[in-house]
């Protein structure tokens, strides 16, 4: 891989040096930035966060993202539209491929058919995304892309000669830390393979899609030619998750800098009424499912609240896109449709999810330990990374049972799980310096590039 050596400056230091930065950038020319995300809430926040403060500097801003997550961007208070397909057919479709996988991976047909079925769809995605960032990114000054869906962002890029910038909440380029017990090598060779058969899957849709726009065929996977254009891969969660991660990328430069996750914060009519409930009684255990929905909700709650009575605990749980209307109640189970995360999770005993990035880093934040039961395979490495911290442990979510969760939360619950959560929180960022310091670096690498193209 190339070497690259950038003269980006990174604005970490203190409030006086914050100060008479952005003083400095109130008088430039406001720039124009385009920002794409796809997938789930939990994968559009980031970008959403960045498009924000990017929004308060002056900017010009443009926010893309799936058609049932525009009104979510617009409550942010940003400019957004339709960018690809309804995502929440696409999550429920991920979910059904991967209990098949788990459940029944005998069943060839049906995952033959599952596998059609997403490469239709991420096809039909492609060809609205491209004409969405045609109309939109011609003369930014930088197009911006979420983790999910990089190659129609960076095809465009590459078409306007535009800066590109990546966000990842999560270390997708290839690195020897993705899991404790698997060698270096091993790791790399994996991940290495991962790209080629992402690649090989969606090369055909993706050459369409180049071809289309006057370009040549790819000639390697995404990431890889993503890394070769030098583009600014902003690593959206805190170097303290993966602490050997930046000696690694070293041969990179300051290409792949560490911000912190990105998290909104935002309020929720729910949260005075819970902040009440929770001063009532002793703290509660947190449960949130976020955009995975519980296969059944009934079970779900009945399982929560026998084992939460077994340990003399509370139970808060977080409906999520989960349908929880119909369940039985308990007086020791509070049922919510959405809360602010990092206003309630300081107040809890501990909290159980589904491993979402975000929902992770808020609980490291918090200083409190966790119970990950993971759906999707990244949700298994975000458990990993709970482990390897000693903040947590983590469990296939379709093999928990009221016996099993009783013994984890036993676990978590243990004094030297809450002790080693709070020294973690003090090596975590605020939310308000990640968001600062990202917003920080894609100004100052429009600018380099700027300077260059003049």
């Amino acid at each position: 891989m190339p070497t690259h050596v950038s003269t980006i400056p990174v604005i970490m230091t203190g409030a006086c040096d914050f100060a008479v930065a952005h003083d400095i950038e109130r008088a430039e020319p406001a720039m124009k930035f385009v920002l794409a995300a796809y997938g789930t809430r939990g994968d559009v926040e980031p970008s959403v966060v960045v498009a924000r403060e990017l929004q308060r500097r002056g900017h010009t801003v443009w926010m893309a993202v799936p058609p049932n997550l525009v009104a979510f961007a617009e409550e942010a208070g940003l400019t957004a539209v339709p960018y690809g397909l309804d995502s929440r057919p696409t999550m429920d479709s991920a979910l059904n491929y991967f209990r098949c996988c788990f459940r029944t991976p005998w069943r060839f047909r049906e995952l033959n058919r599952m596998a059609r079925e997403s490469e239709g769809f991420a096809t039909q995605c492609w060809i609205d995304m491209t004409a969405t960032l045609q109309s939109l990114a011609d003369e930014a000054d930088v197009l911006v892309t979420g983790l999910i869906f990089e190659q129609p962002a960076a095809n465009v890029a590459e078409l306007y000669d535009i800066p590109l910038v990546t966000l990842h909440y999560f270390p997708v380029r290839i690195h020897s830390q993705l899991v404790a017990f698997v060698p270096p090598l091993l790791t790399r060779a994996i991940m290495r393979a991962n790209d080629r058969l992402a690649w090989k899957s969606t090369r055909k849709a993706e050459d369409s899609q180049r071809q289309d726009l006057g370009l040549p065929p790819a000639t390697a996977p995404a990431p890889q030619r993503i890394a070769e254009r030098h583009a600014l891969e902003i690593q959206a969660y805190d170097e303290v998750c993966f602490p050997e991660l930046a000696a690694e990328w070293a041969q990179w430069g300051d290409l792949r800098p560490f911000v912190g996750t990105l998290t909104l914060e935002m309020a929720t009519d729910a949260d005075d009424e819970v902040a009440s409930w929770i001063s009532a009684g002793n703290p509660p255990i947190f449960f949130g499912f976020g955009s995975v929905p519980v296969e059944s909700p009934a079970d779900m709650i009945a399982m929560i609240a026998a084992a939460c009575g077994r340990l003399g605990e509370r139970a808060l749980v977080c409906a999520g896109w989960t349908d929880f209307s119909d369940v039985p109640e308990f007086d020791h189970v509070k049922i919510v449709n959405a809360v602010n995360y990092a206003a309630i999770f300081p107040s809890c005993r501990a909290v159980v999810h589904h491993g979402g990035a975000g929902t992770v880093a808020t609980g490291l934040r918090a200083g409190v330990p966790q119970l990950i039961l993971w759906t999707l395979h990244h949700q298994l490495f975000t458990g990993a990374v709970a482990k390897r911290l000693k903040v947590g442990v983590a469990r296939r979510i379709w093999s928990i049972n009221e016996k099993t969760l009783v013994e984890d939360l036993r676990t978590i619950l243990a004094p030297e799980y809450r002790a080693r959560a709070r020294e973690v929180a003090a090596l975590t960022s605020a939310p308000a310096d990640s968001a600062a310091v990202a917003a920080d670096l894609v100004e100052n690498f429009a600018r380099a590039n700027r300077v260059y193209i003049q």
